[in-house]
């Protein structure tokens, strides 16, 4: 399908992450290991802060990430406290930049993995669900999109895990009268430059992949002589399809149907439950 991450803590070059790492975003473009299609080359997307109260900067293209000479750049040139990156893999939707990922509204980004199963189906019934004040800034096509605009439309910006979890009850709700069994898939993330929220959930209960860093403070003892460790800070925190690097101790598998909440340094996490709308 897809992979994804998101960062925060200090300020980093997104190279270090996009590129330098072992099994980088864009190694995993080419080579995932744990995702349902190796090759994610149908699109990707950049999307990062420099205030937390700024509306966010971005940068999508269609092409596949690896080739793009100018992402390579821009990783270099960029660092950010809090940054996104995706890699797509397009499922009924063509490949294009406004189907590509991070989608934006105000100070929100939002990332999607998995899908909404017989999405051509159901669009219609899930998109005039959508607030109609939302409504002319949809410019893609994608299911992703129409997931970030209902989560808008069920409170996003005041109470995030709420209104992902009415998004995801009302996503199975509609597919359910169309006759689908399990109409959704999905790992998502959404921030507003303050805050890291992510959900690991699906109808059938075998969602996608979903893992993030463990304690910066208990690795920076287990590998004191690690300079990334060393940079990120002792509150950096990581969310993302698959690890970047083969460490014991680095990652934790985030458990089916939770959300993680990561802000200032605090990590929460909670039973992700679907509420019919």
């Amino acid at each position: 399908m897809c992979r994804w991450l998101a960062y925060t803590g200090n300020p980093i070059q997104l190279e270090a992450v996009l590129f330098r790492a072992k099994h980088s975003l864009i190694d995993q473009s080419l080579h995932s290991r744990l995702g349902q299609t190796t090759t994610n080359g149908d699109g990707f997307g950049v999307g990062w802060y420099g205030h937390p109260t700024d509306i966010p900067f971005r940068y999508r293209c269609a092409h596949p990430a690896w080739s793009d000479r100018n992402l390579r750049d821009a990783a270099r040139a960029v660092r950010a406290p809090l940054f996104v990156a995706h890699i797509r893999a397009a499922t009924d939707t063509p490949s294009q930049e406004t189907n590509c990922h991070p989608f934006r509204y105000g100070r929100w980004l939002f990332m999607h993995n998995g899908l909404i199963r017989d999405y051509p189906k159901v669009r219609r019934d899930l998109m005039l669900g959508i607030d109609p004040d939302l409504f002319a800034s949809i410019e893609g096509s994608t299911d992703s999109e129409v997931m970030f605009y209902l989560a808008l439309t069920f409170g996003l910006e005041f109470d995030p895990v709420l209104a992902l979890e009415r998004m995801a009850g009302f996503i199975e709700e509609t597919g359910r009268r169309h006759g689908i069994e399990a109409p959704l898939n999905m790992t998502v993330c959404a921030t507003d430059g303050e805050q890291i929220v992510s959900a690991r959930y699906s109808s059938e209960r075998q969602s996608r992949s979903l893992y993030h860093s463990t304690s910066i403070r208990h690795l920076m003892e287990l590998y004191p002589d690690d300079p990334r460790l060393a940079a990120v800070g002792e509150d950096a925190f990581l969310v993302l399809s698959e690890p970047l690097v083969d460490l014991e101790g680095w990652w934790e598998e985030i458990p089916e149907s939770t959300a993680i909440v990561a802000r200032g340094g605090a990590i929460e996490s909670q039973t992700f439950d679907p509420h019919r709308t």
